[in-house]
């Protein structure tokens, strides 16, 4: 899954695409280098960010959504928890809503429904703008998994399709290094939901404090806990790098395979 981010306060400037064109351009490049879904972003969610308008947001993603909707056959998918965006987007043709929020606003569900859309329920504690304080946890993987089946429960009973319904433990959303870790480290836990797993760690800050690196540096990190999240179990891996993702994820996949074979 491509990352396209058209927020200008996006924690990797790398990936930032202000206008249409570069949108359109960027999709292009990561279809030709693997992508199978593209996820489309106008709020930024790095820790500490300022919410935006449904306004700002709309200004922003519509025009964007409008073309890559006609555009290309490849699922789009837009990175909102807000309702009034997703009924917006789900109108122009937008298959996935991306909820940071794991569905804790309750008109969004039913919208999703409505649409046959698919949706991805991500785990985070607060909002981007105070998820890195005070962060504490009884049971790491524990606590996320009970958020995660809340999120499930409340994705069935509005209507969305169980097979449309993909779950992310939210890597770098109000947890510390230690947590991001043990998630990576114990991603197999997660086959329980009975979910496709979502992951998403690239180029995020727990691989920049481990190698004391900014986010323009971060690629071989990223590329190390995608191969990681890969073989624990992770179906679909959100990336800002989809071309070096791709290959990387290719050669893992072709040993494993020949493991199995023995």
């Amino acid at each position: 899954m491509g990352i396209i981010n058209l927020s200008p306060d996006s924690f990797y400037p790398g990936s930032r695409v202000p206008t249409v064109a570069g949108a359109m351009k960027a999709a292009e490049s990561m279809i030709e280098e693997g992508a199978d879904y593209l996820d489309v972003g106008a709020e930024s969610s790095r820790p500490g960010a300022k919410p935006i308008s449904e306004e700002e947001e709309l200004s922003l993603i519509l025009p964007v959504i409008s073309r890559l909707c006609q555009s290309f056959s490849v699922p789009v998918s837009v990175d909102t928890y807000k309702p009034g965006v997703a009924q917006k987007v789900l109108e122009e043709g937008v298959s996935i809503i991306n909820d940071i929020t794991g569905l804790r606003t309750p008109r969004m569900a039913p919208i999703i429904a409505e649409f046959g859309a698919g949706v991805v329920i991500m785990h985070m504690s607060g909002s981007p703008e105070n998820m890195q304080e005070d962060i504490h946890y009884d049971d790491c993987i524990g606590d996320i998994k009970k958020f995660l089946e809340q999120g499930i429960r409340t994705a069935e009973e509005a209507g969305i399709a169980p097979d449309r319904i993909w779950v992310d433990p939210g890597i770098g959303f109000g947890k510390k290094v230690k947590h991001n870790l043990e998630i990576l480290a114990n991603l197999d836990a997660f086959a329980e939901l009975k979910k496709p797993l979502l992951l998403g760690t690239s180029r995020k800050s727990f691989i920049g404090k481990i190698l004391d690196l900014p986010a323009s540096e971060r690629l071989e990190g990223s590329l190390a806990t995608a191969v990681i999240g890969m073989i624990k179990g992770a179906q679909i891996l959100r990336v800002h790098d989809v071309q070096e993702t791709y290959r990387a994820v290719k050669i893992a996949s072709e040993i494993l395979k020949f493991q199995n074979e023995k």
